[in-house]
C-alpha cells in the first residue's frame, strides 16, 4: 500500500494488523481520486472508519487542506499516526479516537469530502448516511460509500441522493451528494459527479 499522487507519492504505508480493517486497493484509490479530480485541492476530508488512514493521507498528498481521521480502534490510531509521520503531512491533520457516530453527532463542522469505509455486512454504510442525514451540515459536497457490491441497495434518503455508482471488482464506491449542497459547487467542482 502506498501514497500514489501527489507530494508523498511514492511512500508506503503501514497496515494495521489483525483482519479488522481492510485497507483500499491501489486500482480503487486511483479512480477514486480520478473521479474526485481537482476537487480535492484545498477541500476539507473526512476520513470516517479511517483504518489505516490511506484515503485521508492521499487526500493530503494531493492537495486537500486538511483532513479528519475518525477511528475507534487503538491499533489503527497509532498507524494513522505513524503513516501521516512517515509522509510528512501531520500537520494537516486531527486524528480523533472515537466512534464515528458519537463523533457525528456532537460534529458542527462541515466538509467537503466525506470518505465511508466501514466494516462490511454490518449495515454500517446505511446507519452512517442516516447519521449524516441527522447532521446535514456535515457533507459540503460529496460522501462516498466503499461497500461490498452485495451491501448495497436502494436508500430512501432525504437530504442525501445517489449521484453515481463505481464497481471494481468486490468494491463498490457509492458517491451521494447533498440535495442542497452547503457550498454552492464545492472546491473545484467536477461534473463528474
Amino acid at each position: 500500500m502506498r501514497v500514489i499522487a501527489g507530494e508523498a507519492k511514492g511512500r508506503r504505508l503501514l497496515s494495521v494488523p489483525g483482519s479488522g480493517t481492510r485497507p483500499i486497493t491501489d486500482r480503487v484509490k486511483e479512480s477514486l481520486f480520478a473521479i474526485l479530480g481537482s476537487a480535492v485541492e484545498g477541500a476539507t476530508f473526512l476520513d470516517l472508519f479511517a483504518g489505516t488512514g490511506a484515503v485521508g493521507i492521499e487526500a493530503l498528498s494531493r492537495g486537500a487542506a486538511h483532513a479528519t481521521f475518525v477511528e475507534r480502534a487503538p491499533k489503527a490510531i497509532e498507524v494513522i499516526w505513524k503513516n501521516l509521520r512517515a509522509t510528512g503531512l501531520q500537520d494537516r491533520a486531527t486524528v480523533m479516537e472515537e466512534d464515528v457516530f458519537r463523533f457525528l453527532h456532537r460534529n458542527k463542522d462541515t466538509y467537503d469530502i466525506v470518505y465511508i469505509a466501514p466494516p462490511q455486512y454490518r449495515g454500517l454504510w446505511e446507519k452512517t448516511l442516516r447519521a449524516l442525514e441527522a447532521a446535514p451540515h456535515t457533507v459540503g459536497w460529496v460522501a462516498i460509500v466503499q461497500i461490498h457490491p452485495r451491501e448495497f441497495r436502494d436508500l430512501p434518503l432525504r437530504t442525501l441522493s445517489l449521484a453515481q455508482v463505481r464497481r471494481y471488482g468486490s468494491t463498490q464506491l457509492c458517491f451521494y451528494t447533498p440535495l442542497q449542497p452547503q457550498a454552492s459547487e464545492g472546491p473545484g467542482h467536477s461534473d463528474s459527479c
